[in-house]
């Protein structure tokens, strides 16, 4: 887990989103008397903020080589387009089981972001790596 390859990353990258959706499953259930999509809405905000800062200094030790500006922007951005996807799935849920419980939101939420996980991963592993100039 200690290492810098891409093992040792992968390691590090679950253990932290496995805080981050604690987090966000926390904050999820406290605000789902606003609505599954606001609940979403608040989960993922706060805990994309907390996951961005947690890859970029101990998932990928970037924390020299890329600012917290730009963890934000690339990591929000990608957490933009799980929250898109998590959206579209608490959509469909809600058209199929309108009286679905809470739990069943965020279940369904767990499976499509285990999914975009995976993307992120590799996503961030390139944009938060080391960069060196290309030759001319």
């Amino acid at each position: 887990m200690s290492s810098d390859d891409g093992p040792g990353q992968f390691l590090r990258f679950v253990a932290v989103g496995g805080l981050a959706n604690l987090l966000y499953a926390l904050l999820f259930l406290l605000s789902a008397g606003a609505g599954a999509q606001a609940a979403n809405l608040v989960g993922a905000l706060a805990s994309s903020v907390v996951a961005n800062e947690l890859h970029r200094r101990l998932t990928f030790r970037a924390g020299q080589r890329v600012s917290w500006h730009a963890a934000q922007w690339e990591g929000g951005g990608l957490a933009l387009a799980g929250m898109a996807t998590t959206s579209v799935a608490l959509g469909w849920v809600g058209a199929l089981a309108p009286e679905a419980s809470p739990v069943i939101g965020l279940a369904t939420i767990g499976l499509v972001t285990g999914a975009i996980g995976l993307v992120r991963f590799a996503a961030l592993r390139w944009a938060f790596g080391a960069r060196r100039p290309r030759c001319a």
